[in-house]
């Protein structure tokens, strides 16, 4: 059964450019769970070579394919080490409200992560907090490329597929990966909503920044973790790699932890993002103001 209509916010003007005519209203009413495909690794949603962004969420799950957890894991999985709560649910409705498709990880990041190179120590995490985690316990050398070769990329390869037929088909296209964070760090509350995260492109960051911050959210530079340090591996790979422009948000998770928090924050950080969507000029600050302007 198809789901509930939901209309884009992103303007007709961007979604039509480059599209036949009747895309766009397909792209602004496409029903909620339509059009996805799940494969092992990743599922995708939509048409990944339409709409003004792709969407990618490394964190979305916290399925573990192939192993059975001991009851003293379930806690670690459930939390922010196994994935990143609240993820999935804001990609998909990002994805739905920007008439965009999105690509999500569809295994934890506990056995491997993909948004980690596969040379690093994090690539798959043995122990946490003196908890040594049943599933890594025996993991050597061979074991890690196999579960690169399993889940890390073919994930990595189906954004790589995706870009490329979108930047192919045209026009300009948008990579946003979508992560959260939580409310608390070493006991302490995080004031800040959502961090914008980048590299390469600060007046596009800047750009989405003062929009959100326009819808009320409390909002910070490469926070709580920093892309100038190397921790957007993902955006920043296929980012460079097809030559489009690149950005991580993180949305403090307590925002968006159920299905409905998700769906109720979506159309503030969607309005946001059409600040950053193509044909949107990064150097025009015209709608930079104070929040509520």
């Amino acid at each position: 059964m198809r789901g509930p209509m939901v209309e884009s916010v992103v303007p007709f003007a961007i979604l039509a450019r480059g599209a036949s005519r009747n895309r766009p209203l397909i792209c602004q009413h496409r029903a909620a769970g339509e059009a996805t495909v799940l494969h092992d690794a990743y599922e995708t949603i939509g048409d990944p070579a339409a709409g003004p962004f792709l969407f990618t969420c490394e964190h979305a799950a916290r399925r573990l394919p192939e192993w059975q957890p001991e009851p003293a894991d379930l806690p670690l999985l459930d939390d922010h080490w196994g994935w990143d709560v609240g993820a999935a649910d804001l990609t998909r409705e990002l994805a739905l409200r920007c008439g965009s498709g999105a690509l999500l990880s569809r295994f934890s990041r506990l056995v491997c992560d993909p948004n980690r190179a596969p040379d690093e120590p994090s690539f798959v995490v043995r122990e946490i907090a003196g908890h040594t985690l049943s599933w890594n316990r025996a993991v050597d050398e061979a074991e890690r490329a196999r579960r690169r070769a399993r889940y890390f990329e073919p994930y990595h390869a189906a954004i790589d597929r995706a870009l490329a037929d979108r930047v192919a088909a045209g026009p300009e296209v948008r990579l946003c990966s979508i992560h959260s964070f939580t409310r608390l760090f070493d006991g302490r509350a995080r004031a800040m909503e959502v961090g914008v995260l980048y590299d390469d492109h600060e007046p596009y960051a800047q750009r989405v920044a003062d929009a959100l911050a326009r819808e009320g959210f409390a909002v910070a530079h490469n926070e709580p973790y920093s892309g100038l340090a190397g921790l957007i591996y993902s955006a920043r790979r296929h980012g460079r790699a097809h030559g489009v422009v690149y950005l991580e948000l993180e949305v403090r998770n307590d925002l968006i932890a159920t299905a409905e928090r998700a769906r109720a924050v979506a159309p503030r950080i969607a309005r946001a993002l059409a600040a950053y969507a193509p044909g949107v000029s990064a150097i025009s600050r015209s709608d930079s103001g104070p929040a509520g302007a």
